[in-house]
């Protein structure tokens, strides 16, 4: 018998597997808790960066938050049963190089430079102007406008 069919037959395989379905619900756990925690936290370290500037220049809390919150992404290691995976499970379809953060640059370009010509967003702009002008008044859109 080969090497690759005996490991079909192991039951420790089963039981590497119930391990990692497991600590991954315990990561899951901790990673949701940090993440829970971290969306006050880096408000507050925003604001608290904004506010604490010194010559036009922001404070760094937000960004010392950022690299604790790096540090933790590590530590927790949420994906790391995938070293016990079979080999054949490495070949699934890798994302593209861009992130979340080149998605929104792109976004941000794009209102940016619709803005500048006045498309799309000057009307959007103009709509959220007049809801936000009827709600200062103490009432709603009106059914035409817009």
């Amino acid at each position: 018998m080969n090497e690759l069919s005996e490991s079909k037959n192991d039951p420790s395989d089963r039981w590497t597997l119930v391990r990692d379905i497991a600590v991954l619900q315990v990561k899951l756990i901790v990673d949701g808790l940090r993440d829970l925690i971290l969306v006050p936290a880096s408000l507050i370290a925003g604001i608290i960066s904004l506010a604490s500037g010194k010559d036009g220049r922001p404070g760094d809390q937000f960004y010392q938050l950022l690299g604790m919150g790096k540090q933790s992404e590590r530590w927790i290691n949420l994906f790391g049963a995938l070293q016990n995976a079979p080999p054949e499970v490495g070949y699934f379809q890798e994302f593209p190089e861009a992130d979340i953060d080149a998605l929104v640059g792109r976004l941000e370009t794009f209102v940016v430079d619709e803005h500048r010509k006045g498309g799309i967003t000057a009307q959007a702009k103009a709509r959220l102007d007049k809801v936000l002008h009827a709600i200062g008044r103490g009432r709603g859109p009106r059914q035409g406008d817009g």
